[in-house]
This record gives structure tokens, C-alpha cells and sequence, in this order.
């Protein structure tokens, strides 16, 4: 009786402990918890990928927009420059206006105090010989009134070319070299411009002797020939130091 009681309470205690041991919780892992762990990690790596694609498309967004500005910005700059270059050939266009009007009304002058003044028959002189010939003056004549009144620049220089053909000996053949002269340098006609103001130089008595060699001047300045432009500016200076001529020499050495 004794053994039994003892085995009974032997066996009370153990189903105690396996109650104990079943009753508590046991260690299982949170399955959910680690698919919302995962998946939170997944979509914290979208988010990240995302953005990397947004900075990279932003990013070619601002390149190409640079692109477009520096070509906007290279256009503007070749128009500006052709601009400026169209302001400087309008400019030197017009200067060269105003320096053939000028010469124009002295051309006016000098002709209507020719009409005016009584010529001799024939007079000798270094410049050549004076011919009170009708021919010879209307010759001159009509070719000043393409310059003075038509405007007609290109057949002046045909009626100019043809009156030194016919009068070689003319009083007037200085005037018409140097008037040759101005409108082939009007027309960038450099060549036909240097032999026609060289022919006027040869004339050591012409009065447009002084403002041809301004011309020559101008003309090597035009061409690049600093140092051939100064001498011709010089020799003006030389050798007529009082004339308007001088004046122009001076401000373009």
C-alpha cells in the first residue's frame, strides 16, 4: 500500500510537470512578421531605384537643355557677329558717299568757274594742253553730268575712259584721271583706282595732285599696306604741309 501511494504521487507530479510544460507558449517563429519584413525591404528598394531614375531623367532633362542654350547661345553669337559685320560694311559704304558727294560738289565748283572764266585758245602747261575745242568741253562735260546729275557712275567711267581716248592732251585729262579715280575706289575697283590716281601724281602741277596721293594712301591702308599707306600720308605732308589734303594725312598716320 505504501509503494502505490508513492507511485501515485510520483506520477501526480509528473503530469504536473508536463501540464506545466505544455501550458506554456511555445517558440514559434512569426511567419507574417518576416513576409512583412521582406517585402517592406522589396519595396524600400523600389522606392530607391525609383529615385535613382528620377535624378538620372532630370538629369538628362538639364543636359539636354544646356545642349539646346549653348547652341541658342552660338546662333546668337554668329548673328551677332554677322551684324556687326553687315553695321561695318554699311558704314564704310556710306563713308565712301559721302567722300564721292564731297569730291562731286568740288567737281560742281571747279566746272562752273571753268564755264565762267574766259580760256585761251591753246595754253601750254605741265598738266597738258587746253583746247577751247566745243567737242573737247562737251566730251568733259558730259561726263561730269553722269557723275553730277544721272548718277550714273558706271557710264561715267566709259565717258571718262573715252574722252582720254579722243583728248590726250586735254587740260581737263588730270581731272579725268583722278575723277576715274574715285569712282573705281567707290567700287572697290583697287587696281583701276591705284593707276588712275598714279596718272593724276604724275601731274606735278594738277591741284588734285595732294588728293590723290591721300587716295593712294587709302587705298594700300584699305589693302592691309600699313607701312605703303604711310608713306604715301608723309609724302602729303611733305610736300603739301597747308592743304586740306595735309589735314586727312595726318589723322590717318
Amino acid at each position: 500500500m505504501h509503494s502505490n501511494l508513492k507511485r501515485f504521487i510520483t506520477l501526480t507530479l509528473l503530469v504536473g510537470s508536463a501540464s506545466q510544460v505544455l501550458a506554456e507558449p511555445a517558440p514559434v517563429s512569426n511567419l507574417s512578421g518576416s513576409a512583412l519584413s521582406l517585402s517592406a525591404a522589396n519595396r524600400n528598394e523600389t522606392d530607391v531605384q525609383r529615385l535613382e531614375r528620377l535624378l538620372e531623367n532630370r538629369n538628362r532633362v538639364q543636359l539636354n537643355m544646356q545642349q539646346q542654350l549653348d547652341d541658342m547661345s552660338l546662333e546668337i553669337n554668329e548673328l551677332r557677329g554677322q551684324l556687326e559685320k553687315s553695321n561695318y560694311e554699311t558704314q564704310q559704304m556710306l563713308q565712301r558717299q559721302r567722300e564721292l558727294f564731297i569730291e562731286i560738289d568740288k567737281l560742281r565748283s571747279q566746272v562752273s568757274q571753268a564755264n565762267v572764266e574766259p580760256q585761251p585758245e591753246k595754253t601750254e602747261s605741265k598738266g597738258g594742253t587746253f583746247s577751247a575745242d566745243v567737242d573737247e568741253k562737251t566730251a568733259y562735260q558730259n561726263a561730269v553730268d553722269l557723275i553730277l546729275e544721272k548718277r550714273d557712275y558706271t557710264g561715267a567711267i566709259a565717258a571718262f575712259q573715252a574722252f582720254q581716248k579722243n583728248y590726250p592732251d586735254s587740260n581737263f585729262t588730270p581731272n579725268s584721271h583722278y575723277w576715274l579715280g574715285q569712282l573705281y575706289f567707290a567700287k572697290k575697283q583697287d587696281k583701276e583706282a591705284v593707276k588712275s590716281f598714279a596718272a593724276v601724281v604724275a601731274y606735278k602741277d594738277s591741284v588734285k595732285r595732294a588728293d590723290a596721293l591721300v587716295k593712294l594712301g587709302d587705298i594700300a591702308m584699305r589693302n592691309n599696306n600699313e607701312e605703303q599707306a604711310k608713306k604715301y600720308y608723309q609724302q602729303v605732308v611733305s610736300e603739301y604741309p597747308n592743304s586740306s589734303s595735309a589735314e586727312l594725312a595726318k589723322k590717318n598716320l
